[in-house]
């Protein structure tokens, strides 16, 4: 890469770009799509667990970037199942504003007041984050998008009806210049 030149970087990352916008959203979908199946125990699967968020978040009338969020919660789910909010927070993050960023990476711990407890664990766990500013959101969040979303009766919208958010979410620029290294 030190032989490089301003004009291959350049032409690099315009291919680059223009690969990404094109398939990324694809992947993400496909993503999605490989969680249909096992249930590990629930009553639904996670592919129509992020249907029901979604659809919930979509008919509650939440931006795009919420709607989209709520689509992608646990798409860190299939590749890093210990740390599956910090992922998919991660994927996010140049797509939506710092709230949906950190109500999505720290779903993970407030989702455990609901169970937490049932496993030996600290049901208030989530209260590290008691004098965040949105601390309230993210509980809500999990409230209205997540704990709730396990239902084999909701008639959740398919993931179709999700791809124009998810294209339009993804094809907007990053919010950052270069790249993010932290």
């Amino acid at each position: 890469m030190e032989h490089g030149t301003a004009e291959d970087y350049t032409l690099i990352d315009s291919q680059f770009k223009k690969h990404v916008s094109s398939h990324l959203p694809d992947y993400l979908m496909e993503i999605l799509r490989s969680m249909a199946g096992p249930t590990f125990g629930y009553q639904i699967d996670r592919y129509r667990h992020s249907l029901q968020s979604a659809t919930r978040a979509l008919k509650n009338n939440e931006s795009d970037e919420m709607i989209v969020a709520a689509l992608l919660h646990d798409v860190g789910d299939p590749i890093a199942p210990a740390n599956h909010s910090a992922v998919a927070a991660e994927i996010l993050k140049p797509y939506v504003d710092d709230r949906i960023f950190w109500i999505i990476r720290h779903h993970g711990v407030f989702q455990g007041y609901y169970y937490f407890h049932h496993l030996g664990g600290d049901r208030d766990a989530r209260d590290i984050f008691r004098e965040h500013e949105w601390f309230d959101d993210c509980a809500y969040f999990c409230h209205e998008y997540d704990q709730n979303c396990f239902d084999p009766n909701y008639n959740e919208m398919p993931l179709e009806e999700f791809a124009p958010l998810v294209y339009d979410v993804f094809n907007r620029p990053s919010r950052f210049e270069g790249f993010e290294l932290a």
